[in-house]
């Protein structure tokens, strides 16, 4: 029997995808899927969206490994290139690549490429991460024209540091910057992320990149996906596997960091850190069984949790747990751990058995 599982709804994907387009007036969408899809599954995501424009990664390993599975689409490097050599794959394999420091832009000029490559420069309009600042944009852009080894224009990429707070300032100054520096150039502009498409309209310029709203999540603490008309696509569950009769003032756990106030029963539920759930999670998180949410007691080990049932519980050994998903929002389990959405799913582990529905 299959205990922890990550079920992987690919219809929703499909649907996200649909929704986040209509959302971006039909313009054309990156769909981002680095980090194996945050935890959703790469290649199976990527096949689900056939009609995708463009799909963003993080790293050339995570690129090669599409294009070794046979995704043909465009898929855009977001760190760009760290060596000649990688720059001489990624145009081998026909990646647009993110130039955002010097070294970069000196790769390109001095290494020989067998295909021209699309190139994106990244400007740094308030997050200080990466990129190049506004003023040195007109130099690098020239520089790179020189090279003689680009496909069409010069494209331009920023991203947004507070896009999931509407009344922070800050988007807009970004937004402004941005356009300030790359109004003269006929490249693609690129500065909203999952956010921004969401809370910003008019920051969705000529592509918008959707990272964790794809995947039916909302990038904001105060909403939840199903706020955006999104659509869950992981169910994280796993199942009970022992219940037992608990005294009042009795702990359980490791250092009986939890004693219940009543007579209850405890359930042990198949999953903890070694399958990616947070161990320091605080008591009271919820988990969902049986059509109400019961709390985690106790700290979470290895390969278990355990939960306060009820004196009046009618669980069953065997019964499904979900630990979020359709019933029960990551969004709010990842406040209640004092955490993000994307740290959960990317952190599971390879010991969760993933199901993708439909199945091939």
């Amino acid at each position: 029997m299959i205990t922890a599982e990550a079920l992987i709804d690919l219809n929703a994907i499909k649907l996200n995808y649909q929704q986040l387009s209509q959302q971006n007036n039909h313009q054309p969408l990156i769909a981002v899927i680095k980090g194996d899809a945050y935890g959703h599954g790469a290649i199976k995501i990527a096949k689900a969206l056939p009609n995708a424009n463009k799909f963003a990664v993080a790293r050339l390993e995570e690129a090669l490994q599409l294009r070794h599975a046979g995704i043909n689409q465009p898929i855009l490097l977001l760190e760009g290139c760290f060596n000649g050599q990688d720059l001489q794959l990624a145009s081998q394999f026909q990646l647009d690549i993110t130039i955002h420091h010097h070294q970069q832009l000196i790769d390109l000029e001095n290494y020989p490429l067998v295909n021209p490559v699309t190139v994106w420069v990244k400007v740094d309009t308030g997050m200080h991460r990466l990129g190049f600042s506004p003023y040195e944009i007109s130099d690098v852009v020239a520089r790179i024209r020189r090279t003689n080894k680009i496909k069409g224009e010069v494209g331009f990429i920023s991203h947004f540091s507070n896009a999931d707070e509407p009344d922070n300032p800050k988007t807009e100054q970004q937004i402004a910057s941005f356009t300030r520096a790359t109004q003269t150039y006929a490249g693609n502009k690129s500065i909203a992320n999952s956010a921004g498409l969401l809370f910003w309209p008019h920051a969705h310029m000529d592509i918008a990149r959707t990272g964790i709203a794809l995947y039916g999540i909302s990038p904001s603490a105060e909403h939840t996906g199903t706020d955006h008309n999104l659509t869950p696509v992981m169910t994280l569950t796993s199942r009970l596997i022992a219940i037992r009769k608990h005294a009042a003032n009795e702990p359980v756990g490791y250092g009986e960091a939890w004693r219940s106030p009543t007579d209850t029963h405890i359930g042990v539920i198949a999953f903890g850190y070694g399958d990616g759930y947070p161990r320091l999670v605080p008591t009271n998180t919820p988990v969902y069984i049986n059509g109400r949410t019961v709390p985690i007691v106790g700290r979470v080990s290895m390969d278990m949790m355990t939960v306060d049932l009820g004196s009046a519980h009618q669980d069953k050994v065997g019964d499904t747990v979900e630990l979020w998903g359709q019933h029960l929002p990551i969004e709010h389990v990842a406040k209640n751990l004092g955490t993000i959405p994307y740290e959960l799913t990317i952190k599971l582990t390879s010991r969760v058995h993933q199901r993708f529905i439909p199945e091939e």
